[in-house]
């Protein structure tokens, strides 16, 4: 069983990091996947060995809490934005008077109430911004200790309560001056709050893809109940419930409609701007909008199984997956906050010890980066060590993939991609060859009348003909005439004696003159001799011959068509250096034309649905990296074999499930832009790797040595959090 769970007060990558190991451990769990930007917890587990309630209870016992509703809504995310703004402003208010205090003492050795006033001063005001706006930094770090994991606010509770111990300090130890340290507490958590706010802002902006997602679908139906309407929550309708839909209301379940006619916009499946006809018969999706008229519908699909809830699962898996070049940050994340704790022991150890030598290296890296004030003693141990605490930060190697992930994925989701997982996301920017099934995605999968040749009389009264005789037929050839009649609104004649011989063709009576329709082999049997040759041009197409009397009337040409965009989504994949491979079971005639239409050069015929999956493992035996495109139940093997599946969205539900990738619209320029949104979210993920990995490489030496005073630290860290978001951020831009 599958459970997704919202946590709050996950604040860093140690702390998504000790929730995930906790749910690992616990017996019956297959899989546990914590998203620290998302604030969520997806967990497999085996219901029969394990309850909910003792996953919640390892959550809640590590000092985080469980939410009641898994994703944040849009009000919730305000709130939380509004709450670490006050944080911010009110910690900040604190630190504006401590710095009033500190900076004539820092600067022009002066003092305004006097020189221990001013230090118990700006003690006080630390204290009341730690105890107050900053409370949960340290609750939360006392929970962390407490549930035997330790995470980034560890850092920082130390930090600041280190600093401020220093103040009565310092009546006990005379070198050290409580001037220097007593500000700094407020001073690193008006930084930490702010990078806080900050951040949250930027995680509520990257993770609104699901909001957005979760925004479409109608938060009430109207059920007929006991024959009259009775307006209901959403979560009341069951399977085979009426619901009555009205003009400008939004449909709220998938069904099917049993009485009425209305136009609707169905823009959020198809990504079509102008509305469909729905009548009796027609299925409806859920969260499109009723634009006029009025229907009634049978739910078919409620809650989890609508369209809408499948889009909003796909791409919360995919924002909940990892790829496999977070791995390392993961490893590094988990060990982060221990190994930083020993290494401020080392570093306060080495400044009491080896004095001479840190400041010797102090003061040589000072007058190259004055980012600190020169000192020496236990005061340069005690400023080394507390900005050794606060620079260190896990949190963004720890945001730095799943951000990326949350806004390439939401991308996709709005741009009509939808990405199962983030390995997939991965995998697709390495693809090299794009092997696409012909029928369903390279054409409509519909064969229409493309072309009518008339030999004697009129094209309209040869095609009224036909349309008569293949009335009777459900034949998909027969189909395509009859429905080019009937968008040129020609009239139904009547047909006698009608008879049909299988795989050949039909014949029947019209107005007392017997007429034959069928392939051209037939017409040489019914002793039709002088047969015209078909169009070369539409080598591509069938063509059916009408015939009367001993000659030949008419030929028509009928042809799954070519959808408009193939050709342009082959040359954009052409100039990325990828190969485009025509798979069909058709004959090659017919398979070389309709790629040669499409300007793809390599084409397999004749292939037959078994043998799908065997041509892609030949392909990635010679190293190619295959993406399979498709859309029906027999290409279900070839998109699971492939190293990317990707299903055109309007295919069968098997061949979606099978699929990494579902083109939500049908449109195959999303193809392209699957590869380039693959290509640019992994851009961002290394720039946001290699940034939180040199951050960290570089100023945990710095202030190791003394260089970097501790509010400069904390400057540092937290400007690094948010730097990594707002990279990920960036990525919209590019589409």
């Amino acid at each position: 069983m599958q459970l997704q769970i919202g946590i709050d007060g996950m604040h860093c990558a140690s702390c998504s990091a000790n929730v995930e190991n906790s749910l690992k451990a616990l017996n019956g769990v297959s899989s546990a996947h914590v998203n620290l930007a998302l604030e969520e917890a997806l967990v497999e587990y085996d219901e029969r060995k394990l309850k909910q309630e003792l996953i919640f209870k390892s959550i809640t016992d590590l000092g985080f809490s469980v939410r009641d509703s898994v994703h944040q809504d849009e009000d919730e995310q305000i709130s939380k934005m509004h709450l670490a703004f006050r944080r911010m402003t009110i910690s900040w208010i604190l630190t504006g008077l401590v710095m009033i205090l500190m900076i004539p003492h820092m600067f022009f050795g002066g003092k305004i109430f006097g020189h221990m006033t001013d230090a118990w001063l700006m003690f006080a005001f630390s204290l009341i911004a730690m105890l107050f706006p900053a409370r949960h930094v340290y609750v939360s770090a006392f929970r962390s200790i407490k549930g035997g994991a330790a995470n980034m606010d560890v850092l920082i509770a130390l930090g600041t309560i280190s600093s401020l111990a220093v103040s009565p300090l310092s009546l006990v130890i005379q070198e050290i001056s409580a001037h220097d340290f007593a500000g700094i507490a407020a001073m690193i958590i008006s930084f930490h709050l702010t990078g806080r706010y900050l951040e949250s802002r930027a995680r509520g902006k990257a993770s609104e893809a699901i909001r957005k997602l979760i925004s479409l679908g109608a938060k009430t139906a109207i059920l007929m109940v006991d024959g009259a309407q009775q307006e209901v929550p959403i979560h009341r309708i069951k399977s085979g419930d009426i619901f009555v839909v009205k003009p400008g209301a939004k449909v709220p379940t998938d069904g099917v409609i049993i009485s009425g006619t209305s136009s609707l916009d169905e823009s959020i499946a198809t990504g079509e701007s102008m509305p469909v006809t729905r009548t009796q018969g027609d299925v409806v999706l859920g969260a499109t909008i009723n634009l006029d008229g009025s229907f009634r519908a049978r739910a078919t699909k409620v809650g989890k199984e609508t369209f809408l809830a499948q889009v909003i699962k796909m791409v919360s898996d995919a924002q909940h997956s990892k790829v496999p070049i977070q791995l390392l940050a993961d490893r590094v994340t988990m060990i982060f906050v221990p190994v930083i704790l020993m290494l401020a022991l080392l570093v306060f150890t080495a400044w009491l010890i080896f004095p001479a030598f840190m400041s010797t290296v102090a003061s040589a890296l000072h007058a190259v980066l004055p980012l600190s004030l020169p000192a020496e003693g236990i005061a340069a141990a005690l400023m080394a060590t507390i900005a050794t605490l606060v620079i260190a930060c896990p949190c963004a190697l720890g945001l730095a993939t799943p951000t990326a992930l949350m806004v390439g994925s939401g991308i996709g989701a709005n741009k009509g991609i939808l990405i199962r997982s983030g390995e997939a996301l991965q995998r697709m920017k390495d693809v090299d060859t794009m092997l696409l099934d012909k029928t369903g995605t390279l054409t409509h999968g519909k064969p229409e009348l493309i072309k009518t040749e008339a030999y004697v009389g009129d094209e309209a009264s040869l095609l009224s003909i036909a349309y008569a005789m293949e009335s009777f037929s459900e034949h998909p050839l027969a189909l395509a005439i009859k429905n080019a009649a009937q968008a040129r609104k020609l009239s139904l004649m009547e047909v006698e004696n009608f008879s049909a011989t299988p795989g050949r063709g039909i014949s029947a009576e019209i107005n007392g003159l017997k007429y034959y329709l069928g392939s051209r082999n037939w017409m040489a049997d019914i002793g039709i001799r002088d047969v015209a040759d078909p169009d070369p041009e539409l080598a591509y197409a069938g063509s059916i011959y009408l015939a009367a009397e001993g000659k030949v009337l008419a030929c028509f040409y009928v042809a799954d068509t070519i959808r408009d965009e193939a050709q342009g989504m082959v040359q954009t994949l052409l100039q990325k250096g990828i190969k485009p491979i025509m798979m069909s079971g058709d004959n090659l005639h017919t398979a070389q034309a309709i790629a040669a239409k499409c300007g793809i050069e390599e084409v397999w015929a004749n292939v037959l649905p078994a043998d799908k999956a065997g041509k892609v493992k030949e392909l990635q035996s010679s190293g190619r990296v295959v993406a399979m495109i498709g859309d029906g139940i027999n290409d279900a093997p070839a998109l699971k074999q492939a190293d990317i599946g990707i299903a055109m969205g309007m295919g069968t539900d098997i061949a979606i499930e099978a699929a990494d990738i579902t083109i939500l619209r049908g449109d195959l320029r999303l193809i392209p832009l699957a590869h380039k949104l693959s290509v640019q979210t992994f851009a961002k993920i290394r720039q946001n790797l290699f940034w939180a990995f040199f951050y960290n490489l570089i100023a945990i030496p710095l202030a190791a040595f003394g260089v970097l005073h501790p509010v400069i630290a904390e400057i540092a860290m937290a400007l690094s959090s948010v730097t990594v978001v707002s990279n990920a951020n960036l990525l919209r831009h590019k589409f």
